[in-house]
């Protein structure tokens, strides 16, 4: 189920926080009553302080509002960032929030504008001064109305900078399976990530990253939650490790225990197994079993231990052979094609023989020359 955002504006958060249109408005009508007009009478400085505070307000209303919805604004997000906000708050719920806080931008422009012609029918200071209280509760009520949607977007971008980014076009190894099988050891092991490990289910409830050394690309290792197979009670954890699988996998390394300290059979794990192969048919899954060093099994996949280190160099050369980086050199001959050899230019003309003798003639004629100028000033 995705997570529900709030649907009524909080008076205040649950941890004592105002929401958040108390702080932008605060901010606004502050820089607002900063204006100092300069006109030649009294009249026309009340009026340009009148239209200097419409303008200088919404103008702050309206740059916060964009500061709240830029870090979620394409193309800033990927798709696969977008398809983690989906599957957690629900579909097309980041672009309805975003969609409100578009159309206060409108209508707030649009007060601003009507406020700046009514300014100038206005007669006299007291008629200004209503004409401004108007507008700021005119203002007041808009930003108020959209402090859900900021509340929402504001915990989606806490969601997503609790998340790795993955980049798109980097090969991405997911390493998936039951819950305390094994998997974060084993990306420990194939990669730089450090993830949390512990001896009972459940242990990582968000993904993690770490990389490792493909020579020419690099690879993304992701670590995900434990799935338990089922697929109308998951919890968000295990949402999160589905997406993950659907949405950035290059490859899948389907990890499996067979020793049965995970509390789930051998036979439930292959369940799930063979379930991702057939929803994914085009994604390669491949199957290793973990724990060696406790126990093995007669099966034909590959066996690794994390803590001793057995099977990890080849399980790495099959990931390899998967994973297919695109930053490898093609073969030369296939790829490479010969540049076309430039025509050759006729040689440059060499200098005449006779221009080559003359240097060094002139060189001596030059020294004897200044020899018998320095002789001429010794002897006066």
């Amino acid at each position: 189920m995705p997570e529900r955002l709030p649907h009524h504006p909080p008076i205040r958060s649950p941890d004592g926080r105002a929401p958040p249109s108390v702080g932008i408005l605060d901010v606004a009508f502050h820089r607002a009553s900063l204006v100092t007009p300069h006109g030649e009478t009294k009249a026309a400085r009340d009026r340009l302080r009148a239209r200097l505070k419409v303008v200088r307000s919404s103008a702050t209303v309206v740059r916060h509002l964009r500061l709240e919805s830029r870090p979620l604004v394409r193309p800033g997000l990927t798709e696969f960032e977008r398809a983690l906000v989906d599957a957690r708050y629900g579909a097309g719920a980041l672009d309805r929030h975003l969609l409100r806080l578009r159309r206060a931008e409108e209508r707030i422009r649009g007060l601003a504008r009507d406020a700046e012609r009514e300014s100038h029918r206005a007669e006299g200071p007291d008629e200004l001064g209503e004409m401004i209280r108007r507008f700021y509760g005119r203002l007041s009520s808009f930003v108020r109305e959209i402090d859900v949607d900021i509340e929402a977007l504001r915990t989606i971008a806490r969601f997503l900078s609790d998340r790795p980014h993955l980049e798109p076009a980097a090969p991405t190894l997911v390493v998936a399976g039951f819950p305390n099988v094994g998997k974060s050891s084993l990306v420990a092991r194939l990669s730089s990530a450090r993830p949390r490990v512990a001896d009972y289910p459940f242990t990582t409830l968000s993904i993690a990253v770490g990389h490792a050394d493909l020579g020419f690309d690099r690879l993304q290792v992701v670590d995900t939650p434990g799935v338990l197979g089922r697929p109308n009670r998951a919890n968000p954890a295990e949402v999160e490790a589905t997406t993950t699988v659907r949405g950035a996998a290059s490859v899948v390394l389907f990890v499996l225990d067979p020793s049965g300290r995970s509390e789930h059979s051998l036979e439930e794990q292959e369940s799930l197994l063979a379930r991702w192969k057939e929803e994914f048919p085009n994604l390669p899954i491949l199957a290793v079993e973990t724990k060696s060093d406790l126990v093995r099994t007669a099966s034909d996949r590959p066996k690794v231990s994390a803590v001793t280190g057995e099977g990890i160099d080849d399980l790495w050369k099959e990931v390899r052979t998967l994973v297919r980086p695109r930053g490898e050199l093609p073969p030369l001959e296939e790829s490479v094609v010969a540049p076309e050899e430039p025509e050759e230019e006729p040689p440059a003309p060499r200098p005449a023989a006779g221009r080559r003798r003359a240097a060094p003639r002139r060189r001596a004629a030059l020294a004897e020359s200044s020899r018998r100028v320095r002789k001429s000033r010794r002897s006066s």
